[in-house]
């Protein structure tokens, strides 16, 4: 395995700063102290309870913008697929259909947010989306009888978003979704089982379904990639961590149920079986971390996740990342190349 400094990105950090402008309990033990982070200003979290922490403090770094300095969405704007004029059919969309309702969240939006805290059939959720790890995961926002909602830290741990709740201020782990310090210690949101598709599949799917657009298009240069060039970089930016061997660290891997598989071996074979669950490739969305637009982006495909259940099939949770994103939090780990 093989390490790498985060000393020689400081460059992108200050980049990103320009850019922007600015339910189950874990089994993890608490630690006794959070210890000390001279880069976390404590000050700017009078909420947060800094006594209850899974991971030290010192694990976690400053990601460029400060505290919701990447503002997550909460007066959410959606219009009828049949109104889009401004996507194109191989953009990349997290999808979720829930309760007979369908929804599309662009990537287009979501690069410039990271959250987006929604409302579908009936389900108060969270469409996050992570640039730097390349996760896009839909969260169920209810907790022990409590509904919350989120906002970005500013902070990153293993290159990946943290959130926070602003009910307690408790700072989550976007890629587990788990809560790493602050009251919420511990706990868990549910994830729900969404797509990382193209908006023409989604379209196709679900042409009376609805689709997330800025409240202020002028807000942001949506539909621009800030992090051009990013899933060709030969190491990921903001992290010091170690990599996995035999697979580049910003090769995409498909993950299911804490397994992966690097998305070229599936692309290779269409389709792979394992136990109950089928995943599938085809061709048709554009990567969003590749061309200065994501409507160029190169084409990764379309990865679907289902799992058989009493002769259908139903879609499953997966997440399709970085290979030292899955190295990183999941120890022991095996992606599976050939």
């Amino acid at each position: 395995m093989t390490r790498r400094s985060a000393g020689g990105i400081a460059g992108f950090a200050l980049a990103l700063m320009m850019t922007f402008g600015f339910t189950t309990a874990s089994t993890a033990m608490l630690l006794s102290d959070c210890g000390h982070n001279p880069g976390i200003n404590k000050a700017s979290w009078p909420a947060t309870d800094f006594s209850r922490c899974l991971v030290p403090i010192d694990e976690i770094s400053s990601g460029g913008p400060g505290k919701d300095g990447i503002p997550a969405i909460d007066m959410v704007r959606t219009i009828p697929v049949a109104e889009n004029t401004t996507l194109t059919p191989d953009e990349p969309v997290i999808s979720l259909e829930l309760n007979g309702q369908a929804r599309a969240w662009p990537l287009r939006v979501l690069i410039w947010h990271e959250i987006a805290n929604d409302t579908l059939g009936g389900v108060p959720l969270a469409a996050t989306y992570c640039p730097l790890c390349n996760a896009a995961i839909v969260f169920d926002r209810r907790l022990e009888g409590e509904v919350l909602d989120f906002g970005t830290t500013g902070n990153l741990r293993r290159s990946d978003l943290v959130m926070y709740d602003r009910q307690t201020e408790s700072w989550w782990q976007q890629y587990t979704g788990e809560a790493i310090i602050g009251a919420k210690a511990g706990a868990r949101l549910t994830i729900l089982p969404s797509r990382l598709e193209s908006w023409s599949s989604f379209a196709a799917r679900h042409p009376g379904g609805t689709v997330l657009v800025p409240t202020d298009p002028s807000a942001r240069h949506y539909g621009a990639n800030p992090y051009r060039g990013y899933d060709s970089a030969s190491f990921p930016f903001l992290y010091d961590g170690e990599v996995p061997e035999g697979i580049a660290p910003l090769a995409r891997v498909v993950v299911v149920e804490g397994k992966a598989w690097s998305l070229d071996l599936i692309k290779s074979r269409r389709q792979l079986e394992t136990g109950d669950i089928i995943i599938s490739w085809s061709p048709g969305q554009n990567s969003a971390l590749d061309h200065v637009e994501i409507s160029k982006g190169h084409d990764i495909g379309t990865v679907t996740v289902q799992r058989k259940k009493n002769g259908t099939l139903a879609d499953a949770v997966y997440d399709v990342t970085f290979a030292f994103v899955f190295h990183a939090f999941t120890p022991g780990g095996v992606i599976v190349t050939q």
